[in-house]
């Protein structure tokens, strides 16, 4: 008894000091709030386009090491104005910070339950570094570049130039495939098949050649070739890296391009598929 007593006056307490605080609101410090959210909206922007215009200007190694700063510069500017919000119409003090914190948390905890997993996610994301701007990854089916580390999720450019929007929740239940994980450059991979008999000397120096002498090529990482066995064709994979990853498909195409040339001009034969069986 003694013990429920006392939490219903301790609810009583707690709910009468959040009255007071809800009947200080006026319209002038609303008109403040508003103009604080106004400066969050903007701020945001002016703070993305500074980082984009800079990550250009500075040396090519340093560019991605600019781009990643974004996220903390966004909530850098998130939390000032929402601990201002706070201080307006909250009156933060020792006396009221714990009651109106703890009501506050349930509120938003049932009412943006999803939004909330998000934005937790992104945090943690932040320490973790699953993703940062800049880099190449996969989630599900969707492959791309990070241009966009939001408080609740990302923005993957994808090699179609369409704009994907992927929550930070993913990072539940989803793998995230990172191709260069902060680097600038990211290993390309392409495949190529030919029929059994084919001149394997000549290939692995023809695929060599293509990539070492392709302009896009970072000639400071490994260039390496590889083969495997298949029932119907030699399977091989050239395996490379672009000086700037943004580069990844154009060049792709570029080597894909090149290499064809020259094993048309030995007449390397390609692999002949059986027919198939439609019965």
């Amino acid at each position: 008894m003694f013990v429920s007593g006392y939490l219903l006056q301790l609810d009583a307490s707690n709910s009468e000091k959040i009255s007071r605080l809800i009947d200080n609101i006026t319209l002038g410090k609303v008109i403040q709030g508003v103009l604080l959210v106004v400066l969050a909206y903007w701020g945001q922007i002016f703070v993305a386009k500074i980082i984009n215009w800079l990550a250009e200007k500075v040396p090519l190694k340093y560019r991605l090491k600019v781009k990643q700063s974004l996220p903390f510069w966004r909530a850098f500017v998130l939390g000032v104005v929402g601990v201002s919000l706070m201080n307006l119409f909250l009156n933060l003090s020792a006396d009221n910070i714990l009651p109106l914190t703890g009501t506050i948390a349930v509120a938003l905890g049932f009412a943006f339950k999803d939004y909330a997993s998000s934005v937790i996610a992104g945090v943690l994301a932040l320490f973790e570094n699953p993703y940062q701007v800049g880099d190449r990854i996969k989630i599900g089916d969707d492959y791309g570049e990070v241009i966009s580390y939001g408080l609740r999720g990302i923005m993957l450019q994808t090699p179609d130039d369409n704009i994907v929007t992927i929550p930070h929740n993913k990072l539940w239940t989803e793998s995230i495939s990172n191709a260069n994980k902060g680097n600038l450059e990211a290993q390309t991979v392409i495949s190529f098949y030919f029929s059994h008999d084919v001149d394997i000397e000549n290939v692995f120096y023809l695929l060599y050649r293509v990539a070492q002498t392709s302009k896009y090529t970072q000639l400071n990482l490994p260039i390496l070739v590889v083969m495997e066995e298949k029932p119907w064709a030699t399977y091989f994979k050239l395996k490379c890296y672009p000086i700037d990853a943004r580069d990844e498909f154009i060049y792709q195409t570029d080597l894909v391009r090149r290499a064809k040339r020259y094993f048309q001009r030995d007449n390397l034969p390609y692999p002949i598929l059986p027919p198939l069986d439609n019965n």
